[in-house]
């Protein structure tokens, strides 16, 4: 009995992580289909990919495994710790091309765990929608605060870099960064929007928008006229290309910074 009401509760906390401190909005599609479950860590595998009793291999949803190898054995210590630790889980439908279950998952004895929640606020991961367009978790992004503003884990020494570091951005090029700056342009072309971080005829980031994250990002207020002079966080994979650039593949992954602080007022 204390089991199942352990495993219940998880599955309460685990609906509220994913609703977070975010607006309610409509669930994607892609978030949409998910079920529940119940599974056991066996070991934690190369980039924190999960080996589960069941014989499955899964991902946690919503992080960004991290590049530095000592954050990235960090985290695996963290995430091993938990070996052994019923699980309560919410699965995607469908495994990814690697043929892995993409999942969120709380422990289901004892106090309650959130892997991926714990991860973030202990600064031992980055947030990342990854390939998907949609980040299922959005509360994420305020657990991952705390460890960022005061330089805890991964960001020791390691803050989101300025958007007119044009040098640094492009030694990342390959990497995930997480980025800050202020949007001095937006140009919205056909198959894309470009927002351009640095004045024109100056170096600086460029962040690139599809034309689907762009609808999206509309619906949510973030149009043109909102975002020009705005500061705003963005992250994504640094690619070169003109100079340094992210392409963001999820609304999620672009912030208003100027909006967040005054929420906090």
């Amino acid at each position: 009995m204390r089991r199942r009401i352990a495993a219940g509760l998880a599955l309460v906390l685990l609906a509220g992580a994913a609703e977070g401190a975010a607006p309610r909005t409509r669930e994607p599609p892609a978030c949409r289909g998910r079920t529940a479950g119940r599974d056991r860590i066996e070991a934690v595998a190369a980039r924190g990919e999960l080996v589960l009793a069941s014989g499955r291999r899964a991902r946690l949803d919503g992080l960004r495994w991290p590049d530095d190898p000592a954050a990235a054995d960090a985290a695996r210590v963290w995430l091993a710790g938990l070996a052994g630790r019923a699980l309560a889980t919410r699965e995607a439908p469908e495994p990814d091309r690697w043929g892995r279950i993409t999942l969120d998952a709380v422990t289901a004895e004892g106090d309650p765990v959130d892997l991926a929640g714990g991860l973030v606020a202990a600064g031992l991961v980055p947030v990342d929608a990854g390939e998907g367009d949609s980040l299922c978790r959005p509360g994420l992004l305020a657990l991952e605060e705390e460890p960022r503003r005061t330089g805890r884990g991964l960001w020791t020494g390691a803050p989101p870099v300025p958007a007119e570091d044009v040098a640094r951005l492009a030694s990342l090029a390959g990497r995930f960064a997480v980025v800050e700056g202020r949007v001095r342009a937006v140009g919205e072309r056909e198959r894309r929007t470009y927002l351009n971080f640095a004045p024109f005829g100056a170096e600086g980031v460029t962040v690139t928008v599809s034309k689907r994250t762009w609808r999206i990002m509309l619906e949510r207020g973030f149009s043109a006229v909102a975002l020009r002079g705005r500061r705003v966080r963005a992250r994504g994979i640094v690619e070169l290309w003109r100079g340094p650039t992210l392409d963001v593949g999820a609304a999620e992954m672009i912030e208003m910074l100027d909006e967040e602080q005054a929420q906090r007022r």
